[in-house]
């Protein structure tokens, strides 16, 4: 499997967690949804990347950009560090690990 896979994988695990804590803690619908569909999204890049589709590495990486941004625009506005400072700091960190697979051919 592609290393960049792997990333995408460890991302969407940590979206579904965070969207699962979220509900939990303030039964926020809102944040059950997002943290899921985005996990489903980031998956689904995933299994196309590591199928060998062009695709999916996109996809993994326009979902991991977008979510770095949201979380970076909602930390502006609430200046409440979780979740958004761990989603922003993985997210680049996982976005940054995709592009190095890409590059590598992985």
């Amino acid at each position: 499997m592609p290393t960049g896979a792997v990333y995408a994988i460890a991302y969407a695990a940590l979206a579904a967690i965070g969207g699962l804590i979220g509900y939990a803690q303030a039964r926020s619908q809102v944040s059950l949804i997002s943290g899921l569909v985005s996990a489903v999204l980031l998956l689904t890049g995933a299994w196309l990347w590591q199928a060998g589709s062009a695709g999916g590495a996109g996809m993994a990486m326009g979902v991991t950009a977008a979510l770095v941004v949201i979380f970076i625009r909602r930390w502006s506005q609430t200046r409440k560090a979780m979740p958004a400072v761990i989603m922003i700091v993985a997210g680049v960190l996982a976005f940054v690990g995709m592009g190095i697979s890409l590059v590598r051919g992985g």
